[in-house]
């Protein structure tokens, strides 16, 4: 009875504990470390581990809930087994000082359950994880600890790893992870990301089966079967007799060169329809005259019959006369019934042996024929295509050509602040400039440094602004760079913008300038490149193509830009 009354209020005190709304626990019989050692009377007087929902008796001692019923659970089955020998229950008593445990006096003791809730622990996952944890909050903090080792998120994965590197597992290591395709965009799971590729991916790319040197995607093997010149593929004139297999780029050139084969070909299976057609006319025509013949044995029957009539009235001897009037009529019927199956049969051979397919075979023959004879034709179309083709490769010639003289320009880049502008075909460019075609030509870049400003300079032949139509202008471009976010901006640098005299007598024009940190054009640009900055009045056309001077020469003239470094760090 005092063991029940004890479990009603151990049961009591769970149920008072989970309506409180108190949050504070932690898990009992779990090895903590605490911060500072932990005290005797925090201690439970059975387990001797730190006190859980602790219970004070009468005595004075502090036992875990679970304890406490563990201890009438170790006596009910005591005295269960006295009770068996004749010997009287046991009564639960405290393992400390071997007081009677009295029922009514057994509380829970909230006090003492507050102070070993806030005793302060070390994290389990110490010394990676150094936190210091008050025992109530201890599982919380394990749901958070960076260093707690927790199962993968994938279904399928069963891998541990500490929280903080769970991110990066489920991006970068997990198998189970998904990655897209990079051929068909596709998510799968990444251990199973080749497979994929090699057998279920559409848009995998793959040599052609037949080796013709082309990638195609899986899903177009079949559309690219159809054209690729490496499949062997029945020559067109198999229903004639050519029982060659060809690949399918040579196709023509057998066409070409069996030509007479297959024209002697198609002549021998033309000849023996022909013959084939004359003896079904021989046959029709045979089976026609017996059809004739049949008839007119019917009408000498029909004749005979109708004088057997006219007898049969004359004659007075009935019993022969219908004697011989059934003969004549099983044999009237007999000829008819030949007549018909001779009918029958000439119907069916005339349908076995139709004539239309045969003519409408020799018709396309006849056509196929004439096609050939268009070869001619079609050769001289070919020589005007490949005269055309002619023309398109000498036009990418000199595309490659202008190809190869801007890589050279681009290997002549200069580091060191300083351009040399080859300006050619002056009068030309200038033409083109006043009729508003090119009006501005650029340099090619040049830098600072290796990692410097991108630079380069804009000419107007025809000038621009105040200088339109009597000077050429000459501007000063900041371009977009591969370093821009390492370099000061805005740029500050002095500028100094050159004609070269070509004498050799250094009798150049210049014009020095110093960037306007306030304008827009020395900022960090925003698109490919800021606007120019210059000289719109350089230089006049008077003075540029005067004979006595020599900036202009063999239709050639030098500009020459070189930006001051000093100041300037290099990365």
């Amino acid at each position: 009875m005092a063991s029940e009354e004890l479990t009603g209020l151990s049961n009591s005190f769970v149920r008072q504990n989970s309506a409180s709304g108190i949050s504070l626990d932690f898990e009992p019989d779990a090895d903590y470390h605490f911060v500072e050692t932990l005290e005797e009377r925090y201690k439970c007087a059975y387990c001797h581990l730190v006190l859980h929902n602790p219970h004070q008796t009468g005595c004075g001692h502090r036992f875990c809930q679970h304890c406490i019923i563990s201890l009438r659970q170790d006596l009910s089955c005591m005295g269960d087994w006295k009770e068996s020998r004749g010997e009287l229950n046991a009564v639960p008593t405290c393992p400390v000082d071997k007081e009677t445990i009295k029922v009514q006096e057994v509380f829970k003791d909230n006090c003492c359950k507050r102070e070993v809730l806030n005793l302060q622990v070390f994290c389990k996952n110490f010394p990676e994880c150094n936190s210091k944890i008050i025992l109530g909050r201890y599982q919380d903090h394990l749901q958070q600890c960076l260093f707690e080792s927790v199962l993968c998120t994938n279904g399928e994965c069963c891998d541990q790893i500490l929280r903080k590197d769970l991110k990066d597992h489920l991006s970068l290591h997990c198998k189970f992870r998904e990655e897209i395709c990079q051929y068909c965009n596709q998510y799968v799971v990444s251990m199973n990301l080749k497979n994929h590729e090699k057998n279920e991916c559409p848009d995998f790319p793959v040599p052609c089966l037949h080796k013709c040197s082309q990638i195609i995607l899986k899903k177009e093997m079949d559309k690219h079967f159809s054209v690729c010149p490496e499949a062997e593929v029945d020559c067109p004139y198999k229903q004639y007799g050519c029982p060659v297999q060809i690949k399918r780029g040579k196709l023509v050139e057998h066409e070409n060169a069996a030509l007479r084969e297959h024209m002697l070909q198609i002549l021998d299976k033309n000849s023996k329809l022909e013959e084939q057609i004359s003896d079904l006319y021989k046959s029709l025509e045979f089976k026609e005259i017996k059809i004739q013949q049949l008839a007119d044995t019917v009408k000498k029957c029909e004749k005979d019959f109708r004088q057997f009539a006219q007898l049969l009235g004359k004659n007075s001897n009935l019993m022969v006369n219908t004697q011989t009037l059934a003969s004549h009529i099983d044999k009237s019927a007999w000829l008819e019934t030949q007549v018909r199956q001779l009918i029958q049969v000439s119907n069916q051979q005339q349908s076995k042996f139709d004539l239309r397919p045969l003519l409408e075979t020799i018709e396309n023959i006849k056509q196929k024929i004439a096609f050939m004879e268009t070869y001619d034709q079609r050769l001289v179309v070919l020589e005007g295509q490949s005269t055309e083709h002619d023309v398109h490769i000498s036009i990418h010639k000199a595309q490659l050509n202008k190809n190869e003289e801007r890589f050279k320009l681009l290997e002549g880049t200069c580091y060191n602040g300083k351009l040399i502008w080859k300006i050619m075909d002056y009068k030309m460019k200038k033409k083109e400039a006043m009729e508003g075609r090119i009006v501005s030509i650029f340099s090619q870049p040049f830098y600072t440094s290796r990692c410097g400003y991108r630079l380069c300079a804009r000419a107007y032949l025809n000038g621009d602004g105040s200088g339109k139509g009597t000077h050429v202008s000459l501007y000063f471009v900041v371009m977009r760079g591969e370093f821009d976010s390492l370099l000061p901006w805005p740029f500050k640098q002095k500028v100094t913008l050159m004609l070269l005299d070509q004498s050799g007598k250094k009798n150049h024009i210049v014009e020095v300038f110093r960037a306007d940190p306030n304008s827009s054009s020395f900022k960090r640009p925003d698109g490919e490149m800021n606007i120019a900055s210059g000289c719109p009045r350089f230089v006049a056309h008077a003075v540029l193509e005067n004979a006595k001077n020599t900036y202009v020469k063999d239709d050639t003239l030098f500009m020459k830009v070189v930006v001051d470094l000093t100041d300037l760090e290099e990365l």
